[in-house]
């Protein structure tokens, strides 16, 4: 029996529309999947210059200017101030694009006259040190131990506690590299993303896209970020990183409404940390956590409570 014209275009029209889907679904995956290089090669691929850079003669301060040289072999400009007697060690790392670590050198005046000792370090790709990748936080812990391996050579620095303490990107590294150097004792963050396919799928959804289309987004940005910086990496992300903090102090700190990185990231990071660490959200959208970050001592509040922070677990 021959089908009847009118089944006959029935099935035409199913025919059509499952090629239309499937047309669809081939084009939504591979968007998804370009999507990842296009958004995050300009944000990567490059040498980050820092246009403001500070002295640390402007705050009193004489720093040792350090190259420090990583297991992969990338030559890492640091600078060292002293403290009589140290305290401990603080290790400032900074953020993704901005600022220079040398913004830290306030910092440094500040906790020196409490009796620690700092070390600021350019991540790799950015400022002084070598590189032409910016790694969001994958690899910057072998710069990281390259300054611990600094540290546990120097006399002065024998017993002393390492204390990791870093902003934004850098919040990423401290706890990136907390997890993974277990020479270091504590850590101290600021604004720190939970993993960067989280960031990714932030970003989407302050753009007006729905969370469940920002969720499928993130394998895609997790494989283009395996394939960027290697399969070893996989797990270097600071929701997975800190669960290795054992009963180490950590100090972990967010602006609630913060624009840069969204404060959703701490309850993230919080989620398989161990119970003891320490968090402190203040109201409002500031990155950097302290309007005064150039001269935090013109926030009290903010140094009092890192220093107790310190002094509590660090004596």
């Amino acid at each position: 029996m021959s089908m009847g014209p009118q089944n006959q275009r029935r099935r035409r029209i199913r025919r059509i529309i499952i090629v239309l889907v499937v047309l669809m679904l081939v084009a939504t995956v591979g968007g998804m999947v370009v999507l990842p290089s296009v958004i995050m090669g300009p944000m990567v691929d490059m040498h980050v210059s820092f246009s403001n850079t500070y002295d640390a003669r402007d705050y009193g301060l004489k720093a040792r200017e350090l190259t420090l040289y990583t297991e992969d072999g990338y030559a890492i400009s640091a600078f060292e101030v002293d403290a009589e007697d140290p305290r401990a060690v603080l290790i400032f790392i900074s953020g993704i694009h901005n600022p220079s670590v040398t913004a830290f050198f306030g910092h440094a005046q500040v906790f020196r006259e409490y009796g620690y000792a700092s070390i600021l370090y350019d991540m790799r790709a950015h400022g002084k040190s070598d590189g032409e990748l910016v790694s969001l936080g994958y690899l910057e812990t072998r710069d990281t131990q390259a300054v611990v391996d600094y540290i546990l050579t120097q006399e002065r620095y024998q017993g002393v506690p390492i204390i990791v303490y870093g902003l934004s990107m850098g919040g990423a590294v401290a706890i990136n590299s907390a997890g993974q150097i277990p020479e270091i004792a504590g850590l101290v963050s600021i604004s720190a993303y939970s993993s960067w396919e989280d960031v990714f799928a932030d970003s989407m959804v302050n753009m007006g896209l729905p969370q469940c289309v920002a969720n499928l987004q993130k394998p895609f940005v997790k494989l283009y970020s395996m394939w960027k910086f290697g399969w070893s990496t996989r797990d270097n992300y600071p929701a997975e990183q800190i669960k290795n903090l054992g009963n180490r102090p950590a100090l972990l700190m967010h602006s609630d409404e913060d624009s840069q990185v969204s404060s959703a990231n701490l309850p993230r990071i919080l989620q398989d940390a161990p119970n003891h660490v320490e968090t402190w959200t203040r109201p409002g959208d500031e990155h950097f956590f302290t309007a005064d970050f150039l001269h935090p001592e013109g926030d009290p509040e903010y140094v009092q409570r890192v220093l107790r922070f310190l002094t509590e677990n660090f004596e």
